[in-house]
C-alpha cells in the first residue's frame, strides 16, 4: 500500500473524466491522498468521503505571485470544500532576495486564516528548490535555509521540493538532500515530474517523508 504515496492531476487541461478517474484510483490502491486543482477540490472530497483518502488542493499554483491576501482567501475557500491538505506556493521573489520576515510574513496570513477554518488542515509549501540551488554558491543556501525556517516558524507542516511547472524542472536528489539538511521539525515532500510510484518509492528511499506522483507528467 503506497501509504506515503500521493496522487495528482494538477494540469489546467485535465477534464471532469481525468479527475474521477485520479480520485478513483487513489482511493482503490491505497493512496494516502489525492492533490486537484481547487475547482475539483468539493467534487473530490465528495467523492472520497469516508474513504480515508486525504483530499490535497493548491494554493497560488503554480507560480506563487499572488497576494497572500488572496492566498489565504484561496486556502479558506478550498478547507470549507473539503481540503484536508494545502499545497501552497511560496513567493519566490522572497526566496530569492532571502528575505525572511517576508517569506514568514505570507505564509502567517495564510495559516491564520486556514487555521482559522480549519485547526487540523495540513500546509505544505512549495518552494521551487531545484531553483533556488541554481542562484550559486552562497546564495542557495541562505535560500533554502530561509525558506525552511519561514515555513517551520509560521506554523506550516512541510516542504515540498517543486511544482513540476517551473523551468529549472521539479523533484532532484539534490533539492531533497537540500531540504532535508534545512528541513527539520518540517515533512520534506518529493514533488514535481514524479511519473510513477517507482519514482516516488525511490524518492522516499533517498529521505523524503512523502512523494507525489503525476501520471500526466
Amino acid at each position: 500500500m503506497p501509504s506515503s504515496l500521493y496522487l495528482s492531476l494538477l494540469k489546467p487541461e485535465a477534464l471532469s473524466a481525468e479527475v474521477h478517474h485520479v480520485a478513483t484510483e487513489a482511493m482503490q490502491n491505497g493512496y494516502a491522498g489525492v492533490i486537484v486543482a481547487p475547482v475539483w477540490t468539493a467534487r473530490v472530497a465528495t467523492m472520497l468521503q469516508g474513504s480515508g483518502t486525504r483530499v490535497g488542493t493548491v494554493v497560488g499554483f503554480p507560480h506563487g505571485s499572488n497576494k497572500a491576501t488572496l492566498k489565504a482567501i484561496e486556502s479558506t475557500s478550498s478547507i470549507k470544500d473539503g481540503a484536508d491538505d494545502l499545497f501552497v506556493s511560496a513567493h519566490l521573489v522572497h526566496l530569492i532576495g532571502r528575505d525572511f520576515s517576508a517569506a514568514r510574513g505570507e505564509l502567517l496570513e495564510i495559516v491564520r486564516a486556514a487555521r482559522a477554518t480549519r485547526r487540523d488542515v495540513a500546509i505544505h509549501v512549495i518552494v521551487e528548490a531545484p531553483f533556488l540551488l541554481s542562484l550559486g554558491a552562497g546564495r542557495s543556501e541562505e535560500a533554502i535555509a530561509i525558506a525552511c525556517r519561514s515555513i517551520r516558524e509560521s506554523g506550516c507542516d512541510g516542504v515540498v521540493t517543486a511544482s513540476g511547472f517551473h523551468r529549472a524542472g521539479g523533484a532532484s536528489t539534490a533539492a531533497l538532500d537540500a531540504l532535508k539538511q534545512n528541513g527539520e521539525g518540517l515533512a520534506v515532500i518529493a514533488m514535481g515530474g514524479i511519473a510513477n510510484a517507482g519514482v516516488a518509492n525511490a524518492f522516499i528511499d533517498g529521505g523524503a517523508d512523502r512523494a507525489v506522483v503525476d501520471p500526466s507528467t
